[in-house]
């Protein structure tokens, strides 16, 4: 027996008693997972990026095991409520033009010590000084953004995701003493995400040129991005000497951007849940975490079955890369011509012959924390028992994006 269809009848057993649609974590997986992360960073602290995870539950479970510290959230809503609800270090990774969380920010003085925001350009500033109101007097924690892009031909030609506008070591530094002058701000931390490398497959089945071209240009960033942030860290602690951290990385280049001496910490959240986009890394092999399971409805012939749902499409440029794959039983394929569905999905393949009405299909998300939004609940699973059933962030009433 193979180990995914060991894995199904797990899941089938655990979930025998529970209606479909549902979403479960194998907490077995999460762990394997969550240790080889750690093992990777090679004894650098990781900074959980709650987008990935998006369960209070699963956060605390990360952060209660030795070499995770911190939590990296994507809006300022989210972090304040992640402060107010126990965490006790939270980075916003992106900017924000929230005026009533940062009214609410710089007026809580604990709210203040224990969030820290995205800065990369001053006018960012003066949103959030327009934002202060009578009581707002806290000084406001800041992280500047160094942009990662691989640039060639003097610029023209850029590789990577269109982010901060702070490149060069020298903008960054005179940004932070521009920072450091301004009443009621403190630089504390950098943060240099290189999603170009972290976040882009370098081995795509069937696809070896791809492949091939992805790990040369990966290897040229690296090695340019290395220097650099060495560089603008440099530069930055001339302006700044009690700089806290500076964070990189993510789930694709934790040992890669680890052994940067410039760098305090890494940033990782995927690589709990593995989702499918993470399949086609060569530096590393996770263990599927988080899968959503649909029943199935209809025979409608041969060789098919239909599933209630599943039309749940990730984030980013449109592609078959961003759709959820059928994974438990093997052998399932999407239909070309309709593809998953708002209701309902139908699946072809050998396997279908062998489903009936009221068995599950299990699918794996193209990303990883964007599941929880389709979801009010988690599933946690250990061997085949469900031991505990957790909310998402939408099923504790937030839908931060």
């Amino acid at each position: 027996m193979s180990h995914r269809t060991a894995d199904r009848a797990r899941y089938d057993r655990a979930t025998a008693h529970l209606d479909a649609p549902l979403a479960i974590v194998d907490l077995d997986a999460f762990d394997a997972n969550a240790a080889d992360l750690v093992r990777r960073a090679g004894g650098k602290p990781i900074r959980i990026a709650s987008k990935s995870v998006r369960c209070r539950a699963l956060l605390e479970r990360a952060l209660a095991r030795e070499g995770f510290e911190g939590i990296m959230s994507f809006t300022l809503a989210e972090s304040l409520w992640l402060a107010r609800t126990g965490f006790t270090d939270v980075l916003l990774a992106y900017p924000s033009a929230d005026r009533d969380g940062f009214a609410e920010l710089t007026s809580d003085p604990k709210l203040a010590r224990t969030v820290t925001v995205m800065v990369d350009d001053l006018a960012q500033l003066d949103l959030i000084d327009a934002s202060r109101g009578a009581g707002g007097t806290e000084r406001v924690r800041v992280c500047l953004e160094l942009d990662t892009s691989l640039r060639k031909l003097g610029g023209r030609l850029r590789i990577g995701a269109l982010r901060s506008p702070l490149h060069s070591p020298e903008r960054i530094a005179d940004t932070a003493r521009a920072v450091g002058a301004r009443p009621g701000f403190r630089v504390v931390g950098i943060m240099a995400y290189e999603g170009h490398i972290a976040g882009v497959g370098d081995a795509v089945r069937g696809r070896p040129a791809r492949s091939l071209a992805v790990r040369l240009m990966q290897s040229a960033a690296r090695r340019e991005l290395a220097v650099r942030r060495a560089e603008a860290v440099r530069a930055v602690r001339a302006v700044v000497p009690d700089l806290e951290f500076v964070n990189g990385g993510g789930t694709g280049s934790v040992q890669s951007t680890a052994a940067e001496n410039a760098v305090t910490e890494i940033a990782a959240g995927s690589g709990l849940y593995v989702p499918r986009l993470f399949d086609n890394y060569t530096s590393f092999t996770g263990r599927p975490a988080a899968l959503f399971g649909m029943p199935v409805v209809r025979r409608p012939g041969v060789g098919v079955v239909t599933v209630l749902g599943g039309g749940y499409p990730a984030s980013g440029a449109p592609g078959a890369d961003r759709l959820p794959v059928p994974y438990l039983p093997e052998g399932l394929r999407y239909d070309a011509q309709e593809g998953p569905g708002e209701v309902q999905t139908p699946l072809l393949g050998s396997a279908a012959d062998d489903l009936l009405i009221g068995d599950k299909v299990w699918f794996r998300h193209a990303k990883a924390g964007e599941l929880c939004e389709r979801f009010d609940r988690l599933r946690l699973i250990e061997g085949d028992r469900v031991v505990s059933e957790v909310p998402t962030y939408r099923g504790e009433g937030k839908t931060f994006l």
